[in-house]
């Protein structure tokens, strides 16, 4: 009769490894597999997050919208002397001759600007200085010209050499012309001429030269 072999503990161990070792080769080839998937590409970067592009476009036209609003306001901005010049400027609707109208309407956000306007015009005007006193407005870009006298006003276009109107009057200058009528101004041509004074220059005394003596004659011979 056979005994029964009892394994021993080496055996039992070889055995216990030879069974084991597959699931920790699968354990090996499964891991890497999932870090290569998670790893799969290491140059990938998220997408950087950027502003609307609606936004900063609006930013930049508003900043030029500004630049150019500053600008403006430096450009119109007026000498003293022009300041006081649009102080005298007669506002309101002037009446004209041949029925036509002009009207001055100062500009409230650009002190010193005037808007002047009529039938078929419209011009934008700023003081200008003049060596005659005159109070004159101008609007470059259309060439216009709003020339105040004392007794009248007109509106004149250099680019076209027209006048557009002529004797547009204020209440203040009506009254004025008015005056001019009354007591009409004495004209050069009319003017008498002045007397001039010559001082008298006193006569001076000419000496007047003493007759040359006659000799005497001699007595006659006997």
């Amino acid at each position: 009769m056979k005994m029964m072999q009892i394994p021993t503990l080496a055996a039992i161990l070889t055995a216990t490894s030879c069974l084991l070792a597959p699931l920790g080769v699968m354990a090996q080839t499964a891991t890497p597999a999932g870090k290569a998937t998670a790893k799969s590409d290491p140059k990938k970067k998220l997408p950087e997050k950027k502003l609307p592009e609606s936004t900063s476009r609006a930013e930049i036209k508003s900043t030029a919208k500004n630049l150019a609003v500053a600008i403006e306001a430096a450009d119109a901005a007026l000498t003293p002397e022009e300041a006081s010049i649009a102080e005298r400027v007669y506002v309101g609707k002037l009446p004209c001759e041949l029925g036509a109208d002009v009207t001055l309407t100062a500009d409230a956000k650009t002190p010193g600007y005037f808007d002047v306007q009529g039938k078929n015009f419209k011009y934008r005007m700023f003081p200008v200085v003049t060596t005659t006193g005159a109070i004159r407005l101008e609007d470059r870009k259309a060439g216009a010209v709003w020339l105040q006298l004392a007794n009248k006003s007109m509106l004149m276009n250099q680019k076209l050499g027209t006048r557009m109107a002529d004797e547009c009057v204020s209440p203040a200058q009506l009254a004025v012309a008015q005056a001019l009528k009354m007591n009409p101004a004495v004209s050069v041509l009319d003017a008498p001429k002045p007397v001039v004074n010559v001082p008298l220059v006193p006569a001076i005394p000419v000496p007047v030269p003493a007759p040359a003596s006659v000799p005497a004659s001699a007595p006659a011979a006997q």
